[in-house]
């Protein structure tokens, strides 16, 4: 019995959203529906900002590599997802866990620094606009984008690194549909005190020094505009803005619930939620708050379409 409870965990077992069977195929049917808008919509953003010359400016840059992350977030997720509805086995082996919480976690701190980007390029356009050829320069704009990215792939790293000192002999059910990094912890027969530091400091110090980054930013956005004397001005300042707010808004708001909580701590359903909103809402909503009132987006793809 002893040697039996011993045994270090190979592989976990996904409990998914729900247990119950009737419900399988039509979450199927939805989250497959949801998937493929999804990467329609994120993919064919970055193929029309690609294609057309009058959205080769930075902010479409970042909202090209924006849709990118978003695309490699549900993608990390929502495949094995849909594999589980259909299957009678929801293993997933302990390596496979850690790729997908690595993928998922590096695109989602790089979603994070990219809308601290976006949110200071707004910022440079509108109250500096005679800087804004050089402080937002090619050279610039790809030095932004490739240090999203490597703080997301190191961020995640250290997170697995860590990760693969623990040992899991307790369980291998995890009661969630993937591999979450808190999840993981629950289970785990060695002591995640240093894990759970790490995450506590690292999540902080990310969410909040980019969330500020973003109010700063803003902050001096909305006093610009409230300056402007012309309406036309202001209306088109307010409108480049409003989508970029609105997307930060939904994933600031989701994160902080998910990893920088208040003292009430949300029971397992409410976890889900967060996590379901988190991973699939967010990247199926993104593509169409940047483009269905933006007047650019629309035209291009009106220019597309007229070819």
């Amino acid at each position: 019995m002893v040697e039996e409870n011993l045994t270090l965990v190979t592989e976990f077992v996904l409990t998914g959203l729900t247990d119950q069977p009737g419900l399988q195929v039509l979450l199927f049917l939805v989250f497959l529906l949801i998937y493929l808008i999804t990467m329609v919509g994120n993919v064919g953003l970055i193929a029309l900002i690609w294609k057309d010359p009058h959205l080769h400016t930075p902010m479409y840059l970042f909202l090209s590599s924006l849709a990118l992350a978003d695309a490699c977030t549900s993608s990390s997720v929502t495949p094995k997802m849909l594999m589980n509805f259909l299957s009678k086995n929801h293993k997933i082996s302990l390596s496979e866990c850690f790729i997908q919480f690595y993928l998922f976690g590096s695109s989602a701190t790089t979603e994070c620094f990219l809308l601290s980007v976006m949110a200071y390029d707004r910022y440079v356009a509108i109250c500096n606009p005679l800087l804004y050829p050089v402080l937002m320069s090619n050279r610039h704009c790809a030095q932004f984008i490739y240090f999203s990215y490597f703080v997301g792939f190191v961020h995640s790293a250290i997170h697995v690194c860590l990760l693969t000192r623990l040992a899991f002999c307790k369980s291998n059910i995890i009661h969630y549909f993937y591999c979450e990094i808190l999840q993981l912890l629950k289970i785990s027969c060695t002591d995640p005190t240093i894990n759970m530091v790490m995450i506590l400091i690292f999540s902080a110090f990310i969410q909040v020094f980019t969330f500020l980054t973003v109010i700063v930013s803003y902050s001096y956005v909305l006093f610009a505009v409230l300056r402007t004397k012309s309406e036309k001005g202001r209306s088109k300042a307010l409108s480049t803005c409003g989508a970029h707010l609105l997307s930060v808004a939904l994933f600031y708001g989701t994160l902080f619930l998910m990893y920088v909580r208040p003292g009430s701590v949300p029971t397992e359903e409410q976890d889900k939620m967060y996590s379901l909103f988190y991973t699939i809402i967010i990247p199926l909503l993104n593509p169409f708050i940047y483009s269905l009132r933006n007047k650019e987006v629309v035209g291009a793809s009106r220019r597309i379409m007229n070819k």
